[in-house]
């Protein structure tokens, strides 16, 4: 037997190096989105990575045994090559699989074995292939040790970089190094054990003078199309992921509906110009009252089967859009503007169904405002802002309809938005007024007191009146600054009448239901009080029926430690509500105002049956009883007859600013 010395060829030694190195770097960056992902694209992740990985290994130890020459011809069995391939992709799958969950010292080191025994067992079933019958290989054990070494300990430092590299992504020192000292796995575990390789032919009749420069046309071909497949396969895994990132970005991830991202886009691809489409914009009318009292679970569960359920309604998925909450639009295109209609008003029908949630029969409703292409606009912003604007007036239209946009309603929104902006600037500015309208007794025939009433002109628009700019204020949320104000003006007032007058003048304040969700009428009061120095048995906060109904325990909470004060309590339009009389003992009213339209109507035998009633009571549970809206002789007449004493309106007086408080109180 003789011995058999073999040469390399430099460049393609350095080929394999740059081919480990790049599998590495390639695969490294694949599986960093298994622990970024869940489920099926988690697994696609691995595999991908693993076969890159493996596959990458692979190659790079047959591009070295190109480089490796022997004096002697040398095939490959296909069955052990592909047993090498097969092993190397396992054990890259394993270690990226250990390293994709929590890493731990302990996980680190079993995944640092795990590709090092892929690479080992890689590197000599690949050798084992070498198919001679006059050729035997033996290797040197220390070599032999020190190449199963080299693929342990620089795939632990190269896994330990790939687990720090996770940390930060962006980090491409880290991750070059990371691929590096994984190329030096795979290359040094490679050359040594070469190096630890002995070739023995059996008969030297079959060495050749030179060595053989060709490899075997099949290894050839086999890893040129390896290589070849590599890069396919990672260029396809990131055309994948850069699909399924633009799929994520223009996909409601609730609902699986076109997001608003996706609506942007169907905008600015879509020519609108001389097309007859029909933007339309839905909002669901109960869905805050649901998510609030049966939870956001509750809330999505419906948010998903209501975008399931208009997507069955359209005609093209691809034109429904969540835009977001409990807001969808829908686009249509239409021949006849009453085909429009005959849809709107179907699926409003459709909204109507109720839903079965986890044993709940839920049942919503739907605003939806229309606009058309070319007519209301022929840009995104134009036509979104008129659906808008229709369903704003559909919504407070009383709901479950549909409003086609016009210019009227331009008007009036344009309009709202002045209205608004010149509150916020009135509020900055302490532009705003109060009147005070009288509480008088006709017993003593002197005022008990007054009601401050807010009052508020625009710069341009003039005055607007408080059933114009109060729902404003309260849909913007401005109330509760403007309350604080109207407290602290109120009070003042208060004290200084009072101290003209040698008298001892009640305030009384109207509460806005907002200011009791805002949890700060307590504060806000107290702090009125503080400034003002006003005694707090001069200060009356009037509530409405309503916001017993809608919040009475948040009214206790905030209002019982300003009783405890000495502030009084009023009820407001009493009678008015839908409980009437029940309502009196859920909280400790020392005041209720009788609703004007009792007064208006107190010749009716109904109506004066019911103020009968209401005085009655009011005098035997020791509650202040005040009618509101007095405008003549008669009703006064009426009232001092039946018991009650204390009223207000304009027959008294009309509510006046304060300056005009004193001297009319002087006049008396």
């Amino acid at each position: 037997m003789v011995v058999l010395l073999g040469s390399y060829n430099g460049w393609i030694v350095a080929l394999s190096f740059a081919i480990a190195f790049f599998t590495s770097y390639q695969a490294l960056g694949l599986s960093k989105k298994v622990t970024s992902t869940s489920g099926f694209i988690n697994w696609g992740w691995l595999l991908v990575s693993g076969l890159v990985m493996g596959c990458g290994i692979w190659t790079m130890h047959f591009v070295g045994m190109i480089a490796f020459h022997l004096p002697m011809k040398v095939e490959y069995n296909f069955f052990k090559s592909s047993i090498s391939v097969i092993a190397s992709i396992l054990a890259s799958l394993l270690a990226f699989y250990v390293t994709g969950t929590k890493v731990s010292h302990v996980k680190l080191i079993l995944s640092s074995l795990l590709m090092a025994s892929g690479i080992v067992t890689m590197h000599y079933v690949g050798m084992s292939s070498m198919k001679t019958d006059i050729m035997t290989i033996s290797y040197d054990p220390i070599l032999w040790t020190i190449s199963v070494l080299i693929a342990a300990v620089a795939s632990y430092v190269s896994l330990r970089l790939f687990v720090e590299m996770k940390r930060n992504y962006n980090n491409i020192l880290m991750k070059s190094v990371s691929a590096i000292m994984m190329a030096v796995a795979v290359t040094g575990m490679h050359y040594v054990g070469m190096e630890a390789s002995s070739f023995w032919c059996i008969d030297p009749q079959f060495i050749t003078s030179t060595s053989i420069e060709n490899a075997p046309t099949n290894l050839l071909i086999i890893v040129s199309v390896v290589i070849v497949l590599l890069v396919l396969l990672t260029w396809l895994a990131q055309f994948w992921e850069q699909a399924m990132f633009r799929k994520m970005a223009y996909t409601d991830s609730l609902t699986g509906l076109s997001n608003r991202h996706a609506m942007n886009e169907f905008f600015r691809n879509t020519p609108l110009q001389h097309r007859r489409m029909a933007i339309l914009f839905i909002d669901l009318d109960q869905f805050k009252y649901i998510n609030d009292t049966l939870g956001h679970d509750f809330g999505d569960v419906l948010i998903q089967n209501m975008g399931e359920r208009l997507r069955k309604n359209s005609l093209d998925k691809n034109f429904v859009f969540r835009i977001g909450g409990d807001e969808f639009m829908l686009v249509i295109t239409y021949v006849d503007k009453n085909e429009v209609i005959t849809f709107v008003e179907g699926l409003l029908a459709d909204i109507r169904k109720p839903f079965l949630i986890n044993n709940h029969r839920l049942e919503v409703t739907g605003s939806i405002g229309i606009s058309y292409s070319n007519e209301h606009g022929d840009t995104k912003d134009s036509l979104l802002k008129a659906a808008d604007t229709a369903m704003y007036y559909a919504k407070n239209s009383g709901k479950n309809q549909f409003r086609e946009y016009n210019d009227d309603m331009a008007m009036k929104i344009s309009r709202r938005m002045d209205i608004e902006k010149g509150m916020r600037e009135a509020l900055i500015h302490k532009n705003f007024e109060l009147n005070y309208q009288p509480k008088w007794n006709t017993a003593t025939n002197r005022p008990i007191g007054f009601e401050a009433l807010l009052r508020y002109t625009h710069p341009q628009l003039g005055v607007i009146t408080p059933n114009e700019f109060i729902p404003i204020a309260e849909e913007t949320g401005i109330i509760v600054a403007m309350s604080e104000w109207v407290l602290e003006r109120a009070c003042l007032d208060c004290v200084e009448w009072n101290k003209e007058n040698r008298a001892e003048y009640v305030v009384s304040v109207n509460l806005s239901i907002k200011l009791i969700e805002s949890n700060m009428l307590h504060g806000i009061t107290k702090r009125a009080l503080e400034i003002s120095g006003l005694n707090p048995t001069l200060l009356e906060l009037e509530i409405t029926e309503q916001m017993i109904m809608n919040c009475g325990e948040d009214v206790n909470q905030q209002i019982a430690p300003l009783q405890l004060l000495g502030v009084n309590l009023s009820m407001d339009n009493f009678g008015s509500g839908y409980s009437f009389l029940g309502s009196i003992d859920q909280l400790s009213f020392q005041t209720i105002k009788i609703d004007k339209e009792y007064i208006e109507n107190f010749e009716l035998p109904t109506k004066r049956a019911i103020l009968n009633t209401m005085i009655s009571l009011a005098n035997s549970l020791n509650i202040q009883l005040i009618a509101e809206g007095v405008e003549t002789k008669k009703q006064i007449d009426f009232l001092t007859e039946a018991g009650c004493h204390l009223m207000q309106g304009y027959y008294i007086k009309k509510p006046m600013p304060f300056h005009e408080v004193d001297p009319w109180l002087k006049e008396l």
